[in-house]
C-alpha cells in the first residue's frame, strides 16, 4: 500500500512528525514501512510556465520555438519537440539553472541555431513513470489546467512536494489498504483523532430504484449489492489534485468518473465500478453464477472463458463483469458517456479469489476483496463517488439505490481481563493504559473492576479473539517498553547421539580420503528411480509434481550422483571423487508414508591422488575405491566383521562387482559402472558404491586391542598359486590362515596373474605369508612345517599348484 504524506494529512493532523518519523513510528507499531520515497528528490527550479506564442523552428521539422511566460520580467524562448505544445497552454518549465532526476542540469543552450532558455518538461522527465502518467500526456509534455498560476512552483501544483509510504501489510491487515484504514493506525499510535470527509449529496426527485432493477440470485457469495444512478455526466479530466494523488498511489489516470472509483476505492478501501448505464442494455442487474463456457470481454481487451463457480454481474442476459475483479468492455465507460450505474457491493473473499486466479487477473478491487473489506462500507463510499461525480462530472444523482441486502453485519464483541493481558505479556499494565489503548484505537469498551467487553469495528475484521486484543494492546503500549527478560526453564546439554556421532565420523573420513559432498535432488523421473535400488519397492509417486524428472522419490542415490559426474567432467574437471548421505524411500503402500532409509553412495573416475609413481597420477580403479572403503571400516571399528563377494548386479560391470557383507548381511555394494552405462553418460572408468548406513551404525564396534611390539624377527614366505580362473582369492587367503596355524599372523594378495604364460582356464595369484611367535624367534623348519600344511590344505580343496 502506498500512502501519500499529504493525502494523509487530510484525515489525521501530522503535525510534528515528518514522514520518516512517522514511518518509523508506524514501523515500531507493527507495520513495516519499507521505503520513503520523496518524489522530488533531486529536483529544482521547476514552474509553472504559460506559452505566449509557438511556431515551427525554422531548421528542425520536429522542433517548435516557444516564447513562454515563466513569471519573471521578460518571458524566454525554449525550444521543444514535444508533438502536443500548443500557444495558450500551462506547462512545466525546468528555468535555465533548474536540476532534474538524474542531477541532469538545465543550461542555456541553441539548437540548430536557435537559442532556448530552459526545458518544457513532461512527467516522465519530472521523475514520474511512465506508465502511471496520463494517456494523453504519455508521448508529449504535461499541460496543466487553465487555472494554474504562472511562475509558482511546478513540483507543488504535481503534489511532486510529498513522500509516499510503502507499507508492507501482512494478509491480516486488510484495513489498511485504504486511507482512511491508515489513518485510523496512525491515529491511535499519535493519540490523535480521525477527520472523516464530509459526504453530502443534493439529489434530484427521480428515484434509482425507478432507473434499475436488482436481482442477487447467489446471496452467499454477493449479500450486499448497492446500485446507484448518476445521470448527465460530462466525461473530462478529473481534477488536478485527484490526478495526482492517483498517481501517488500507483493508480493511472483515466477520466473524472473512473478517477473517482479508484480514488473513493484507496479512501474507503471499498472497490466501485461505473457501468454506461445506456450500454448495459436493459434496465436490471441480475448477480449470478456464470455458466460453464460463458464468455467475457473484460476492461482490458481480454476475452475471458467463464467457469460455473464465478460470480458475474449481468444484464439479465450476458455478463457485464466479473464480480469484485473487472469490468466488462461491453459497459464501458466512455468518451460519450451520459448516464452512469455505480455498483457498491460486498462479495465473498473466496468467490473472488478463485476466479481472479483462474484468469490470471489480480486487479485493486480483486486484491481488496480476497483479504476482506469493511462490510458497512458499501453505502458510505457509493456516497462519497456520488457526491464527486456531482461536483467533478456535473452529474444528477437519483435519490436512493437499487439495493438487496442479506445479512446485517455486527461488530465482533470480545471479553477479556486485564491480567489476561498482563500475563501473556509478561508486565503489569493498568486497566487505566489499557481503557486508553481501547480508545486511541477506537473500539468502545466497557470496564466492570478489571475486566474488559470490547467492541471491534467491523473495519478491523482480523481481531476476533482474546489474543488478538493483547496483540493490539502491545504494539500499541509500544514493543520497547516491554521489559526483556530470560526464561526460567530447564536446560538440557545438547549433545549428538550415538548415530549422529558415527555419520560424522564417515563424512570426515570420506572427505579427508578426498571425497566431496554432494546434495542431490530426493526426487527423480521414474526412468532413474529404480536404478542401482539395493531392495525391490513400488514406487512413491508425488500428488503435485514439478515436471516428470522430479515426479518420484529415489530408491538410490547413485543415478544422480552420476550427474555429478557428468556435469564435472563437461567442464573438463578430470578429477572427480563425490560421496552423498541422503535418504532413500521405499514404499508403505497406498495408505501409508514411505520408509525412509539413510543410505551412503560414492563415485570415482577420472586420474586420482592416492598413489603416485614418479609424479603420474592414477587412474581410478576397482582398488582404490575399495581401499576408501577399507580404511572407512577400520575407522568404524568393522574390519573383521566385512566380507566382499563377488556378484552381479544390473548397471554394473559383471566381473568387477561386489556385495559388501557384514557379519553375512548384504550392507551394500561396490563396482565398476557397466561400459555401457558409461558411454551413455560419456564417463571414462567409473567406480560406485551404496551402503545402507543404517546396517553399519547399528552394528558393534570391535573394541580396540593393544598388541605390543614384537622383540623378535618375523619370517615372510611368498608363494604364487596357480589356480582355476573360477577360484576367488578370498577363498583361497581364508584357507591358507585356517591351515597356517598359530604362527601365520598375517595373509595378504599381492598380484593376479593371467596370460600367455600359464595354461588356458588359470590364474597365479601371489600370497606373502608372515609368521611370527612374540616370545622366541622361529626356526626355518617350524616355517617350513606349517608351509607344508598350508599347500597341502589348497593343493587338497582348489587343486593349487606352485607356479614356476
Amino acid at each position: 500500500m502506498l500512502v501519500s504524506y499529504k493525502w494523509l494529512n487530510e484525515y489525521v493532523n501530522l503535525e510534528g512528525f515528518t514522514a520518516y518519523v512517522l514511518a518509523e513510528k508506524i514501523t515500531r507499531s507493527g507495520i513495516e514501512v519499507e521505503t520513503v520515497e520523496v518524489l522530488n528528490e533531486g529536483i529544482s527550479g521547476v514552474v509553472v510556465g504559460h506559452v505566449l506564442e509557438r511556431e515551427k523552428h525554422p531548421e528542425a521539422d520536429k522542433l517548435n520555438k516557444c516564447l513562454v511566460d515563466v513569471g519573471e520580467d521578460e518571458p524566454v524562448q525554449i525550444i521543444c519537440g514535444a508533438p502536443n505544445v500548443e500557444k495558450g497552454q500551462k506547462v512545466a518549465v525546468a528555468k535555465t539553472g533548474a536540476v532534474l532526476p538524474g542531477n541532469f542540469k538545465i543550461k542555456r543552450a541553441k539548437l540548430r541555431g536557435e537559442e532556448s532558455n530552459g526545458m518544457i518538461c513532461s512527467l516522465q522527465e519530472l521523475g514520474m513513470e511512465g506508465k502511471l502518467v496520463p494517456k494523453e500526456y504519455a508521448e508529449g509534455i504535461f499541460v496543466f489546467p487553465s487555472d494554474a498560476a504562472v511562475g509558482e512552483d511546478a513540483l507543488t501544483q504535481l503534489n511532486l512536494d510529498d513522500h509516499v509510504l510503502e507499507l508492507g501489510l501482512t494478509p491480516n491487515r486488510s484495513d489498511c489498504l485504504s486511507m482512511l484504514g491508515v489513518a485510523h493506525e496512525v491515529a491511535a499510535i499519535l493519540s490523535r483523532g480521525v477527520k472523516y470527509p464530509e459526504v453530502s449529496v443534493e439529489t434530484a426527485s427521480e428515484k434509482a430504484s425507478d432507473a434499475i432493477s436488482l436481482k442477487i440470485e447467489d446471496k452467499e457469495a454477493n449479500p450486499h449489492y448497492l446500485a446507484k444512478v448518476i445521470k448527465n455526466v460530462t466525461i473530462a479530466p478529473s481534477p488536478l489534485w485527484m490526478q495526482t494523488r492517483l498517481m501517488a498511489a500507483g493508480i493511472r489516470p483515466h477520466n473524472n468518473v473512473v478517477d473517482i472509483t479508484n480514488f473513493v476505492l484507496l479512501e474507503y478501501g471499498q472497490p466501485l465500478h461505473a457501468f454506461d448505464y445506456d450500454r448495459l442494455g436493459s434496465k436490471e442487474i441480475v448477480v449470478r453464477k456464470a455458466k460453464q463456457g460463458e464468455k467475457i470481454v473484460t476492461l482490458d481487451d481480454q476475452e475471458r472463458e467463464l467457469k460455473s463457480d464465478h460470480l458475474v454481474i449481468t444484464n439479465g442476459i450476458e455478463p457485464v463483469a466479473i464480480a469484485g475483479v473487472m469490468g466488462g468492455a461491453n459497459s464501458e465507460v466512455q468518451a460519450d458517456t451520459k448516464n452512469i450505474l455505480l455498483e457498491s457491493a460486498y462479495f465473498d473473499g473466496q468467490t473472488v479469489r478463485k476466479a481472479s486466479k483462474d484468469h490470471g487477473l489480480r486487479s485493486e478491487a480483486s486484491a481488496r476483496f480476497e483479504k476482506g473489506v469493511d462490510p458497512n462500507r458499501v453505502v458510505p463510499a457509493a456516497e462519497r463517488a456520488a457526491q464527486l461525480m456531482a461536483l467533478y462530472a456535473g452529474g444528477e444523482v437519483l435519490n436512493g439505490a437499487a439495493e438487496e441486502k442479506s445479512f446485517e453485519p455486527s461488530p465482533a464483541v470480545i471479553q477479556i481481563a486485564a491480567e489476561k493481558i498482563s500475563s501473556v505479556l509478561g508486565m503489569e499494565i493498568s486497566t487505566d493504559d489499557i481503557s486508553s489503548i481501547f480508545d486511541r484505537l477506537g473500539f468502545e469498551s466497557k470496564q466492570d473492576g478489571s475486566s474488559f467487553t470490547v467492541t471491534v469495528p467491523t473495519r478491523r475484521g482480523d481481531i476476533t479473539i482474546e489474543e488478538d486484543l493483547v496483540e493490539e494492546v502491545a504494539r500499541l503500549y509500544g514493543y520497547d517498553n516491554i521489559p526483556s527478560t530470560l526464561p526460567v526453564t530447564k536446560t538440557t546439554p545438547g549433545t549428538l547421539t550415538e548415530y549422529q556421532v558415527k555419520r560424522r565420523k564417515v563424512r570426515r573420513f570420506l572427505e579427508g580420503a578426498g571425497l566431496s559432498q554432494a546434495i542431490t535432488y530426493s526426487l527423480t523421473s521414474r526412468e532413474k528411480a529404480s536404478q542401482f535400488a539395493m531392495e525391490n519397492s513400488e514406487l512413491t509417486p508425488l500428488a503435485l509434481p514439478m515436471s516428470e524428472d522430479r515426479s518420484v522419490l529415489r530408491l538410490s542415490l547413485l543415478p544422480h550422483l552420476i550427474e555429478v559426474l557428468r556435469h564435472n567432467l563437461a567442464r573438463q574437471n578430470d578429477q572427480v571423487a563425490v560421496y552423498e548421505i541422503g535418504s532413500v524411500y521405499l514404499s508403505g503402500g497406498k495408505e501409508n508414508q514411505p520408509n525412509e532409509k539413510e543410505h551412503l553412495a560414492a563415485a570415482i573416475t577420472g586420474l586420482w591422488h592416492f598413489h603416485q609413481w614418479q609424479g603420474e597420477k592414477k587412474a581410478a580403479d576397482f582398488f582404490v575405491l575399495k581401499g576408501i572403503l577399507d580404511g572407512l571400516f577400520e575407522k568404524l571399528g568393522l574390519n573383521s566383521q566385512i566380507e566382499y563377494v563377488q556378484s552381479k548386479r544390473d548397471g554394473l560391470h559383471p566381473g568387477r562387482t561386489a556385495d559388501v557383507l557384514l557379519n553375512g548381511q548384504i550392507a551394500g555394494f561396490i563396482g565398476q559402472l557397466h561400459p555401457s552405462v558409461q558411454k551413455e553418460n560419456d564417463l571414462s572408468e567409473t567406480y560406485v558404491l551404496e551402503l545402507d548406513l543404517s546396517i553399519l551404525m547399528e552394528a558393534d564396534e570391535e573394541k580396540a586391542a593393544y598388541t605390543t611390539i614384537p622383540r623378535f624377527p618375523s619370517i615372510t614366505r611368498d608363494i604364487a598359486l596357480v589356480v582355476n580362473q573360477k577360484v576367488v582369492a578370498g577363498e583361497l587367503k581364508s584357507e591358507i590362515t585356517a591351515a597356517g596355524g598359530k604362527l601365520l599372523k598375517d595373509v595378504s594378495v599381492f598380484d593376479v596373474y593371467e596370460g600367455d604364460r600359464l595354461e588356458a582356464g588359470k590364474k597365479s595369484i601371489a600370497f606373502s605369508l608372515k609368521y611370527l611367535d612374540p616370545e622366541r624367534t622361529l626356526t626355518d623348519e617350524e616355517v617350513t612345517k606349517s608351509f607344508d600344511k598350508v599347500m597341502k590344505a589348497v593343493s587338497e580343496k582348489f587343486g593349487a599348484e606352485l607356479r614356476a
